[in-house]
């Protein structure tokens, strides 16, 4: 039995790597593991502070320099930044994690040990199309998608008070809310190329809050868990 988590960037290295909650994830991750010898977990890892820290001073850069900054040039900062994110959270797995960082979703996996790592592939989508693509290839038919908010909200709850919570939505009306384009660095509850994705895959994202680590684990578990989910 294989899950799928999309990490996103700002959970492990909001401003710097999170030490404490990373190391109480990786417990949690090898109590649920030891529970069950047939149980794997597939983690892509976002970009977080180092991808916008480092695009923005692209951008800087260009407009001192007298050009402008390419789409596509940002997209590849953003994806270092999440294979140097990926490269820690392997390592800090241990002998648990066997395969190098998958950077490419799509080639032949041969998957050793009980944890795989992935991180961005190329420009035109984010991790959240990488987990897609991964969950297709290994079978899992969910994808969870933790990210610093709790839940979908109807608008931006930051800019919005009116913005409510929702528990489900379908992948029709969830797609209408963040539409069919990706930019870099792009701030919305699921990628729309991974939704698109998914949608015609016929799999499940739940989005949750990624800090959470009692609510991951009920995820994990298939019991009650507090986020939402889209389409199922």
């Amino acid at each position: 039995m294989t899950k799928v988590l999309s990490v996103g960037g700002s959970i492990v290295v909001p401003e710097k790597p999170d030490t404490e909650f990373l190391g109480k994830f990786i417990l949690m991750v090898k109590d649920w593991l030891k529970e069950d010898e047939s149980r794997k977990l597939i983690l892509v890892v976002g970009g977080g502070a180092p991808a916008r820290v480092y695009q923005n001073a692209y951008a800087e850069v260009s407009k001192v320099a007298g050009g402008s900054s390419a789409s596509d040039a940002a997209d590849w900062i953003g994806i270092m930044a999440t294979r140097l994110n990926a490269q820690l959270v392997k390592a800090s797995f241990g002998d648990l994690c066997q395969n190098d960082v998958v950077y490419d979703p799509t080639a032949p996996i041969e998957f050793k040990g009980r944890v795989l790592l992935a991180a961005g592939w190329h420009p035109g989508f984010s991790t959240d199309n990488d987990a897609v693509l991964l969950a297709e290839k290994h079978g899992a038919k969910t994808v969870v998608n933790l990210s610093n908010i709790e839940k979908v909200y109807t608008d931006d709850p930051r800019k919005n008070p009116d913005a409510k919570p929702i528990d489900q939505i379908s992948w029709a009306d969830f797609r209408k809310m963040v539409g069919d384009d990706w930019t870099p660095g792009k701030n919305c509850p699921f990628d729309p190329i991974a939704s698109k994705k998914a949608d015609e895959c016929g799999m499940t994202v739940i989005c949750a809050g990624g800090k959470n680590i009692p609510n991951i684990r009920a995820i994990l578990d298939d019991k009650d868990f507090v986020g939402t989910k889209i389409g199922g």
